[in-house]
């Protein structure tokens, strides 16, 4: 941080493609080369896990594992792992993701791929698979047993299964390995392929001169490997079910407050091993990322904690984080942190005493800056401190164009709040409101900020139907993808244009379009 930049928000799970999900194939690398001739030096992605409950990338089967949905099919057939018919055979719609076909049809080739890898691999490539399972065995060997056990109970949670493997008692687990030793096999090979073509991806940003920023969600999900391997870590009843639970206290946008379900941490535990998870869970990261945006900061200082069998967070209460002594302890092992603290919600002075010790900038939604006039608004511009991470909205925000246009919608502010929100909006940005989105791009660009960060969806002025998730509603979420027809030359232009106008264009030269 500390110089003025701009980047783009967008999942990779939102790249175009013929196989129903972004891939970590050429579209990928398209994109890349598109933030460059925007003059762009900053991706921003979600989390990279391979997802379980309701498609969300906040939702994983694991921390440290990536997505096997993403590897692209395209380069297995370059690489003769798969056959042009198998292509033809996965060609689904452009449309939004529809994960249970993509899962049925992109599964069961990656078997296949793996079974060609097994019958026709050179020595190079078996001790390169062989290399990557030993340098990742600390968390690959629990992750694929856990998936193949998941398989083999018809994706049943963890605390269903039978007491042994459930409880992971060691004859149990041998059997377990045994049995499943092929299925183990080819989630690791999965595993080597998704970090190959990461790799490959965050080889040609490099390049461009391109830092991509990944995400490190507080909490990890109950249906887990991270939970089945290590439960003494989490708040679990005798069943293994969450004693106690995260979630946030009635907000902006929920009257009842947010209920997330996954189990708290036993920080007492955590402390006792030096946060030796979380110390590898960071490394893992910056294998992945640059620069990493730390979600729901706020919980390491206090955190909402909701009994196990609540329904709403609204009983729920405040209880003290690890605060300094865990980023303590992982700056001791990793150094200095290159992290963007999601500093959003209930913030209160501890929390900012807590960020600002480190040095870590904040984040400011635009989207939240005109809904109080006050000049004390640490939303609206013309307050920004330097070290600030400004967006136009985030991936649980609405678009610009359907903040806009949607009145009301999901929030829990009146008709007359909305109405004085849009007249200070239109006085504060000198604007008819036509075009709200390159006004909000505009704003945050020429503000003193060092780094602004732009939904795809903004650049594109797209409405509600392209918002990626709507916070507490169980599923249709996380599905938007664009076409490259609709990213057009204008918008690289116009995008690049107004980069280059407030001095946050890259010195090095775009490449050619």
């Amino acid at each position: 941080m500390g110089e003025r930049r701009s980047g783009i928000l967008l999942h990779p799970t939102s790249l175009p493609g013929r196989h129903g999900i972004g891939e970590l194939g050429e579209d990928a690398f398209a994109f890349v080369d598109f933030l460059a001739q925007a003059r762009q030096s900053l991706w921003q992605v979600l989390p990279l896990g391979p997802t379980g409950y309701g498609d969300s990338p906040y939702q994983c089967f694991s921390a440290f594992a990536g997505n096997p949905l993403l590897v692209s099919l395209e380069r297995l057939a370059a690489n003769g792992l798969l056959t042009p018919a198998d292509l033809t055979t996965a060609t689904l719609p452009e449309g939004p993701v529809d994960y249970g076909t993509v899962i049925a049809v992109k599964g069961p080739l990656l078997d296949k791929a793996y079974a060609a890898f097994e019958k026709g691999a050179g020595p190079a490539a078996r001790e390169a698979l062989q290399a990557f399972c030993e340098r990742e065995s600390a968390w690959l060997d629990d992750y694929s047993l856990f998936m193949a056990l998941k398989r083999a109970h018809g994706g049943a949670a963890w605390n269903t299964w039978e007491e042994g493997t459930a409880s992971r008692e060691a004859g149990p687990m041998a059997a377990a390995r045994r049995q499943h030793a092929r299925e183990m096999r080819t989630e690791q090979f999965a595993q080597y392929l998704f970090f190959e073509q990461w790799d490959a991806v965050r080889a040609r940003a490099r390049e461009h001169g391109i830092a991509v920023m990944g995400d490190i969600p507080i909490f990890v999900a109950h249906d887990s490997a991270d939970v089945w391997a290590h439960p003494e870590l989490f708040a679990l009843a005798a069943d293994g079910s969450p004693s106690l639970q995260a979630g946030v206290p009635p907000d902006y946008f929920s009257a009842t407050g947010q209920l997330w379900g996954n189990p708290l941490y036993r920080w007492d535990m955590l402390a006792r091993t030096g946060y030796a998870w979380w110390i590898d869970r960071f490394r893992a990261a910056l294998r992945l990322f640059d620069l990493v945006r730390l979600d729901h900061f706020r919980g390491f200082e206090a955190y909402w904690e909701v009994p196990g069998d609540a329904e709403t967070a609204v009983g729920g209460r405040w209880v003290k984080g690890p605060g300094t002594a865990l980023f303590d302890a992982l700056q001791g092992a990793l150094g200095p942190l290159p992290i963007v603290a999601e500093n959003l919600g209930l913030i209160t002075p501890e929390v900012e005493a807590l960020r600002e010790r480190y040095g870590w900038p904040g984040m400011a939604i635009l989207q939240f800056a005109f809904g109080d006039d006050s000049s004390e608004n640490d939303f609206l511009p013309y307050n920004y401190p330097r070290g600030k991470v400004v967006y136009t909205g985030s991936h649980d925000n609405d678009t610009a164009v359907g903040w806009w246009t949607s009145g009301v919608g999901d929030t829990t502010r009146s008709a007359s709040a909305v109405a004085k929100e849009r007249d200070f909006a239109l006085r504060y940005l000198g604007t008819d409101g036509t075009q709200i989105h390159w006004d909000l791009i505009r704003a945050g660009l020429g503000s003193v900020a060092d780094t602004v960060v732009v939904p795809l969806q903004d650049v594109l002025g797209k409405g509600s139907d392209a918002r990626m998730n709507l916070p507490g509603r169980p599923g249709g979420n996380w599905q938007w993808r664009f076409r490259w027809d609709e990213l057009t030359p204008g918008d690289r232009d116009r995008l690049r244009t107004l980069t280059e106008t407030y001095g946050r264009a890259p010195v090095k030269a775009p490449p050619a379009s």
